[in-house]
């Protein structure tokens, strides 16, 4: 029964962006790391998060929750304190915030796809000074704290505070900022990589992670447009 929503609900694309990807990250494991489970583990969530994550489905978030605290101690063990810090002292709260903005905004009541909203131009400037704020003060922080590799840390600081509040407010953009920090995560985990190899299997992880957030992106635009286009035949009726 279980299976048959699985296909019913996904799309045979979706089913294969998702094996692909975990796929993708238990090879890499078993290559180059072998015994650090705990990323491992949050390498499958994270990955399993982004799919649902990009149906609008709630417990996408659920999932970013129960990664944020495993990527804390991820990071923590290659002393990135600034990923450390932006997971479990903004993602993860953040995630806890968007998740019940998304129980409390169900598509026409299907809980399992949050209905989209338009971010409106007044809240740019707003978000800009928030943002330029939280980054400036995460640096000193990040500094403080002896962070490796300080500047590209800071960098995903912003990026990471654009995407949660964007998630939030349950915008189509919100994929956009993940994948853009997705690429400051790949620089920063190939600098450690550098050093340690075990660490490519999380460079692999978030090249998985930007892939599945450009679809997620392309996916939310198409809710976004099957929802208008629903709520203007709704309103001609």
């Amino acid at each position: 029964m279980k299976l048959k929503f699985i296909k019913g609900y996904f799309s045979k694309g979706e089913i294969a962006l998702w094996v692909i990807s975990v796929s993708l990250i238990i090879i890499s494991f078993v290559i180059f790391d072998k015994s650090n489970y705990i990323t491992l583990t949050a390498s499958l969530i994270g990955a399993t998060s982004l799919i649902f994550n990009a149906k609008g489905n709630p417990i996408g978030q659920v999932l970013i929750i129960i990664f944020g605290v495993l990527y804390g101690i991820v990071s923590y063990t290659f002393a990135y304190y600034g990923e450390m810090l932006t997971y479990l002292g903004m993602t993860l709260p953040m995630a806890i915030i968007a998740l019940i903005a998304w129980l409390k905004n169900p598509y026409n009541g299907n809980r399992a796809e949050v209905k989209v909203s338009r971010l409106k131009g007044a809240e740019i400037i707003p978000m800009s000074i928030l943002t330029v704020a939280v980054t400036i003060v995460f640096y000193f922080v990040l500094k403080y704290f002896n962070t490796a590799n300080l500047l590209p840390s800071t960098l995903s600081v912003t990026t990471s505070f654009i995407a949660v509040y964007l998630t939030f407010r349950r915008s189509p953009y919100f994929a956009i900022a993940y994948a853009a920090n997705d690429i400051v995560l790949i620089v920063l985990w190939i600098m450690a990589t550098i050093i340690d190899i075990s660490y490519l299997s999380v460079t692999i992880c978030f090249i998985v992670f930007l892939v599945n957030d450009i679809y997620g992106f392309i996916n939310w635009r198409r809710m976004q447009k099957r929802q208008n286009s629903n709520q203007e035949e709704n309103e001609n009726v």
